[in-house]
């Protein structure tokens, strides 16, 4: 991977490019950051542009052969590790990173911001929790110790440190404060709060920040050939989560269901309905609670997105153009008057739905207090 191809962050591409540049990488960089911060491409794109003999404009030049090699995962001086299940298959004994290999080549390029979610259901294995075993800290003590083969510097990237075992942490402890000169160690944690803090205090920090929402979209639309209104309108309620955004894009029939319900409790509170109100809180609460609680954040943010529709600053609405035809319609019934006490309503529910209430009651309060509301 390329530092043009790293989603967000320049100002982390830029840092480490330098510390590159200046030969002062450190032997011990932790990239940190929320789940769906794109953080694995960065720790990829700083190794292969270490390795790269021909730089171009700041980054590597993608077809040499150390480049070539980085994206087949073939480049001998750089090695991954991850958490991964103690057996595999059938066989009951232990494993390490490089039993898994194919599964991990098949999953960065399938997801090229990484998601623990899906490594999972490449592991096949329902009932391991994956970690980071002792066999593999004395795997990657075996193949740090050989010199650099190609490059000046070999390379581990670990993907979530969190995951070692105590056991194993210890083992890589020495290695990690007292590399070899030729070593460097790039850590990719979802949760630095969860690195043992031997290890986490060995380490340079670099935290990465969420992408915004129109990078997000301009992701979306260029991976999977979407409208740009369409991608913006999914990419705003992941809030700079990758992973949520692509997962919104996989259920998009999930968004149908929601949008359609809402327009049908927010016709139906203006008519004041309450017989056909009680049956749309029980099919909502049919949905069952996590998914009753999306679709309860879905309507706040066309709550809001329908408020800030009536500014008439189309850079501030994050709508489809299905959302946008009925806010056409819609928007004016959404003012100062009444804007916050909706929202504050429909939060309202969704912690109560959260804390066990009964659904169908929250639901069918809920939707008569939207039936006052919305006629303010």
């Amino acid at each position: 991977m390329k530092f043009s191809e790293v989603l967000g962050n320049q100002q982390a591409v830029e840092q480490i490019r330098r510390m590159i540049d200046s030969d002062r990488l450190p032997h011990a960089l932790l990239l940190y950051g929320d789940p769906g911060v794109p953080k694995l491409g960065l720790a990829m794109a700083a190794a292969q542009y270490l390795h790269c003999k021909n730089h171009v404009d700041g980054d590597s030049c993608g077809v040499c052969p150390l480049c070539r090699q980085h994206q087949s995962f073939n480049q001998v001086d750089t090695h991954y590790s991850f958490p991964f299940t103690n057996s595999k298959g059938d066989s009951s004994s232990p494993c390490d990173a490089d039993d898994f290999m194919d599964e991990w080549r098949n999953f960065v390029t399938r997801y090229p911001v990484e998601d623990y979610q899906a490594w999972l259901g490449f592991l096949k294995n329902d009932n391991a929790q994956p970690q980071i075993f002792v066999r593999e800290a004395e795997s990657i003590m075996r193949k740090m110790t050989l010199s650099a083969y190609t490059a000046k510097y070999k390379v581990l990237i670990m993907w979530l440190p969190e995951k070692l075992k105590e056991e194993a942490a210890n083992k890589l402890l020495k290695l990690i404060e007292e590399p070899y000169d030729d070593c460097k160690f790039i850590l990719v944690s979802d949760n630095e709060k969860g690195i043992l803090g031997t290890i986490l205090s060995r380490c340079q920090r670099i935290e990465l920040r969420r992408p915004s929402t129109p990078m997000v979209a301009q992701y979306l639309a260029d991976r999977y050939g979407m409208d740009m209104q369409e991608a913006l309108a999914l990419a705003a309620p992941a809030d700079g989560n990758v992973n949520m955004a692509e997962r919104l894009v996989q259920t998009g029939s999930e968004f149908h269901e929601f949008r359609e319900r809402f327009i049908e409790l927010m016709r139906l509170s203006y008519q004041h309905d309450l017989a056909k109100l009680k049956s749309w809180s029980d099919v909502i609460a049919d949905m069952k609670r996590e998914k009753s609680r999306r679709f309860l954040a879905y309507a706040v943010r066309q709550v809001r997105e329908n408020f800030f529709y009536n500014l008439h600053n189309p850079a501030l609405n994050y709508l489809t153009r299905e959302e946008e035809a009925f806010s056409t319609r819609f928007s004016p019934f959404i003012n100062e008057r009444n804007v916050e006490a909706i929202v504050a309503e429909i939060e309202r529910a969704s912690g109560d739905i959260a804390g066990n209430g009964n659904a169908k009651i929250v639901l069918f309060d809920l939707a008569i207090r939207t039936s006052i509301l919305i006629r303010k």
